[in-house]
């Protein structure tokens, strides 16, 4: 017997299932906040990035992030031999930023300022972000194309001043009012 899914139908019961791009379609209708993800590999000190924007607040106790990175990403696999990652939450003035990592260029941190963050030395986008998470890797987990991975918050930096950068339907934008 197959698994059951929402409404009672059987997995195995010719369940349908969409395309990529329809789900990505889908997705593009919800608006969310853009980051940059950030390392560092340990043993030659390259940085690293990538743009994000599926990041979650899993815990506040103890203070966790978990973002999704594609399996085949050299991101990744800086991030498991560093074990650590940053998110540095992009400002409404990001844009180019958040362009520059969403892109498969080599020099990605020859075209922004960026600086070490505290003693790890993983980058953060002094320019581009209004604030700074270091998490210390605690655990992932491979979903299709993708690994879900989670970083304890281990520092925080900025000044969470200005207004977010924030992406829906295929656009960037800032959000629209900031209740100070």
């Amino acid at each position: 017997m197959g698994e059951l899914m929402p409404g009672g139908r059987s997995a195995s019961a010719g369940v349908s299932f969409v395309s990529p791009r329809a789900g990505a379609d889908l997705m593009s209708g919800f608006p969310t906040g853009v980051a940059v993800i950030t390392t560092r590999c340990p043993a030659s000190g390259q940085p690293y990035g990538l743009t994000c924007s599926s990041l979650v607040s899993v815990t506040l106790e103890p203070p966790t992030l978990l973002v999704s990175v594609k399996s085949e990403s050299p991101v990744l696999d800086a991030i498991h031999r560093s074990r650590a990652f940053a998110v540095n939450l992009l400002h409404e003035h990001g844009e180019r930023a958040a362009r520059i990592f969403s892109t498969p260029i080599p020099d990605r941190f020859d075209r922004i300022n960026w600086e070490p963050s505290g003693a790890s030395g993983i980058p953060w986008l002094v320019d581009d972000s209004f604030a700074l998470a270091e998490c210390a890797l605690t655990e992932t987990h491979e979903v299709g194309d993708h690994v879900l991975t989670l970083g304890r918050i281990t520092r925080i930096d900025g000044t969470l001043q200005g207004s977010p950068l924030m992406y829906g339907l295929r656009t960037f934008a800032s959000w629209p009012g900031r209740a100070d």
